[in-house]
């Protein structure tokens, strides 16, 4: 997982979740990096996006070689796409669901991290998304699973993350 910038507009919060880079053939396909973890749910086909400040509708979505290419309603047409190229795509925070928690791991960025014993480990700097289990990185050089059996509690109110320090963790 990577950090995610937010943008405020009229009562809407937008949440990056990839940068196009460029097109892909001539039916309008636009291949975009991705910045988000769930690239199924949020290019599923019907579902809404911003290209910029522009909402657009998903038409198709796969993924090639650690891409997602992706066709909007409408723009079915090379020349019809090629102005979007470096534009970011956004989603409504409204429109994604968290985990059940009442967070998402980008508001995790930021947040102190304390010990046990209440002494400041660090800052959260970036959420890494891996196979077995998301990751905190904390102030560049700690790694910590972001795993129950650590996690003791989450403050978001506080942007404070309590974990259980083990022998040989720091």
């Amino acid at each position: 997982m990577h950090t995610h910038p937010f943008l405020k507009g009229e009562m809407m919060e937008k949440i990056e979740i990839g940068q196009i880079v460029n097109t892909h053939g001539l039916r309008g396909e636009l291949k975009i990096k991705l910045d988000t973890d769930f690239a199924n749910e949020r290019f599923k086909v019907g579902n809404k996006v911003f290209v910029g400040d522009i909402e657009m509708q998903v038409h198709s979505f796969r993924m090639n070689k650690g891409m997602a290419l992706v066709a909007f309603k409408d723009l079915l047409d090379i020349n019809l796409v090629e102005k979007y190229k470096g534009e970011k795509v956004y989603v409504n925070r409204e429109d994604i669901q968290d985990d059940g928690q009442g967070y998402f791991f980008f508001d995790l960025v930021g947040c102190e991290v304390v010990d046990q014993d209440g002494q400041l480990i660090g800052k959260v700097e970036e959420m890494i998304d891996t196979a077995a289990n998301p990751i905190m990185r904390i102030d560049q050089k700690i790694l910590i699973p972001f795993v129950d059996a650590f996690v003791k509690s989450v403050d978001l109110d506080a942007k404070r993350i309590e974990i259980e320090v083990i022998e040989g963790m720091l």
